[in-house]
């Protein structure tokens, strides 16, 4: 471990932690897209296929902040995060793909149970991994602008899980590769898995903490005095809650991330129902592409792009502009899904891609600010592992509210989906919510972020007293 904080980060150690990004997004985009085969491979009842993932999710949003205090308490020769991000990226690359070896054969009752244990093993096991993970981040530069490079950098290497993903779609229901999804799925897994226990453990083996010597006042991580750590993780959320800096990030993230995810899902209706009239033969890989695409815009695009900007006009003007040229991207959405030029659904794609791309690259460098704030304001131990785990708390959290809102919104539009074409009325407002929900949503994040005050300036001044606090060079 350094003796004190760095403030260019290495370029191996950028990559390595960006390799552990990659995972956590690997680990749900294809958990999100081997889901769908619990139906249509596996024969699971839709009810009981809804269970397998809510009850999952609900599991995962209580583990996070535990896992969050464990880690900012830890005392190891290792660090506070290295150990759990390696044993982590193991246990939950092989229960990842242990999940899925299920066989259609064995009724549903098993298949159910079976998948049940091992998601909910699979989820604490993920949750050891990409919390501290998230932590170290936040720690490894205490630099106001490399802090973004950081970030940018990790963002740019996860887009390659969505370069990648969109086509699972295509492989697994391909006949000529597999002789039934199921087997699809299970073979996929095992290749996603072990890759993400090769790239997962990089971070624990190139990243660099801060030393051991600058954590004081941690908590006894022991038994016995599990009530009295479960206290201090209450007051420590209490206190969060009071960070008004770190509040406007989460109301700004679940406004851009929820509002974009509420709709996630039209696009492709859009794409199917009404430039295709129903036909997915003849919507073929466009919708893949699609998906594609906006990772890639994303990747060399957005995120270099927010980056120059965040540390040249600030972070929060940065998110502003960002977030605009999203609602832009998804106004424009209204001319670019036209039937008689299939093509023009790739226009708004870079504009709509600034909503994402700069929203995560820049919260995640605010955060680490805010972490300064809190050390500040309330004092050792740094809680960079439980403020990344509320902060994706509240992501999680959105999201499973974004994706029952969505499913109301289809029905407002009277989207049936048992008929091989919807009316033109219903694809009108399924339009018509395409566009406006998240436009809506963004702009209140930049409503909620207008007086956002943890400037430059602000934080240089806070990293100059606590560098005089702990005695740093």
């Amino acid at each position: 471990m350094s003796n004190q904080i760095n403030q260019s980060v290495p370029i191996v150690q950028k990559m390595a932690f960006g390799a552990g990004h990659l995972v956590n997004n690997l680990f749900p985009g294809a958990l999100g897209v081997f889901s769908f085969f619990l139906l249509t491979g596996f024969g699971i009842d839709p009810i009981y296929a809804g269970m397998l993932s809510a009850i999952p999710r609900f599991i995962d949003a209580l583990s996070d902040p535990i896992m969050g205090f464990i880690s900012d308490n830890t005392k190891s020769k290792w660090g506070r995060r290295r150990p759990y991000i390696f044993a982590g990226a193991i246990l939950a690359g092989v229960f990842f793909f242990i999940q899925w070896q299920m066989s259609e054969t064995n009724g549903t009752v098993f298949n159910f149970w079976y998948f049940l244990i091992t998601s909910i093993i699979f989820i604490l096991f993920n949750t050891m991994f990409s919390t501290p993970l998230i932590g170290l981040g936040y720690e490894m530069t205490s630099d106001y602008k490399e802090r973004t490079r950081l970030m940018g950098f990790s963002q740019t290497v996860s887009q390659l899980a969505w370069m990648i993903v969109p086509w699972f779609w295509v492989l697994v229901a391909d006949p000529n590769l597999f002789a039934t999804q199921a087997e699809g799925v299970r073979t996929l897994s095992i290749l996603v898995g072990v890759s993400c226990i090769i790239l997962g453990i990089l971070p624990a083996i190139f990243c660099k903490e801060v030393a051991a010597s600058h954590i004081e006042n941690q908590a006894d991580l022991t038994l016995k005095n599990t009530f009295n750590n479960l206290g201090k993780l209450f007051k420590d959320i209490k206190n969060m809650s009071r960070n008004i800096p770190f509040m406007r990030l989460c109301g700004a993230t679940f406004l851009v991330f929820n509002g974009f995810q509420m709709v996630a899902s039209f696009s492709i209706f859009i794409i199917v129902f009404y430039m295709f009239n129903g036909s997915y033969e003849a919507a073929g890989t466009l919708p893949a592409w699609f998906s594609t695409i906006s990772a890639l815009a994303t990747a060399f695009l957005v995120i270099p792009i927010v980056t120059m900007m965040a540390n040249k006009y600030g972070k929060r003007t940065a998110f502003v502009i960002s977030t605009f040229i999203s609602i832009v991207g998804y106004i424009l959405k209204w001319w670019g899904f036209n039937p008689e030029n299939p093509w023009m659904i790739f226009m708004p794609v870079p504009f709509i891609a600034f909503g994402l791309g700069g929203l995560f690259t820049l919260m995640m460098s605010m955060t680490a600010d805010v972490c300064d704030l809190d050390e500040l304001e309330n004092g050792m131990p740094r809680k960079e592992g439980t403020f990344g785990a509320i902060y994706w708390w509240m992501v999680k959290l959105g999201q499973a509210l974004a994706l029952f809102l969505g499913g109301i919104v289809l029905k407002v539009a009277g989207f049936n989906q048992n008929a091989a074409v919807q009316t033109a009325e219903t694809m009108t407002l399924l339009r018509i919510f395409d566009i406006a929900l998240p436009a809506i949503t963004a702009a209140l994040a930049i409503w909620v972020m207008w007086n956002y005050d943890l400037s430059e300036e602000k934080a240089k001044e806070i990293k100059a007293e606590l560098v005089r606090r702990r005695g740093e060079l």
